[in-house]
């Protein structure tokens, strides 16, 4: 049984290769990452073992191979042309800007701390979990998730 499956595949096998690395592209093309590109790739080559009659286990090592070489090949230029960008916001403006702090925050307690920035109360800390007391006034430094991180300047 597994002969004749073998033998039927190795009459079709150059076909088979086709239409995987189709619907790899198709793949590749419907998804918004480099994800199939590299085995599309190893499947175009790995017809031509299957045209010549070689054996399945020669195609699928050319396949993978093949996939392999264009991954390592291609990843350094792939990542550089692909840069994530980091999407800012409009509290992304609030950086640079100088706050006024609300209420204390004890050295080490950095969930209390309140700052006035912009007519906006915020959550905030020092990146050093310094203590802050009302009327400070603190530069934004940074801002994660909800809380600006602030430093002491007066």
């Amino acid at each position: 049984m597994m002969e004749q499956f073998i033998a039927w595949f190795t009459d079709w096998a150059s076909i088979f290769w086709l239409i995987f690395a189709v619907a790899l592209g198709v793949l590749e093309a419907v998804t918004v990452q480099m994800v199939a590109i590299w085995f599309a790739l190893g499947a175009l080559v790995a017809i031509i073992p299957a045209m010549l009659g070689f054996s399945l286990w020669v195609q699928f090592t050319v396949f993978i191979l093949v996939s392999i070489a264009a991954l390592i090949g291609t990843r350094p230029f792939i990542r550089k042309v692909l840069k994530i960008r980091q999407v800012h916001t409009n509290a992304d403006s609030l950086i640079g800007q100088v706050g006024v702090v609300l209420s204390d925050a004890k050295e080490g307690d950095i969930a209390s701390g309140r700052v006035m920035i912009g007519g906006q109360d915020w959550a905030a800390r020092t990146e050093d979990g310094s203590s802050v007391h009302k009327g400070d006034k603190v530069l934004i430094k940074a801002i994660e998730g909800a809380k600006l991180i602030v430093e002491i300047i007066g």
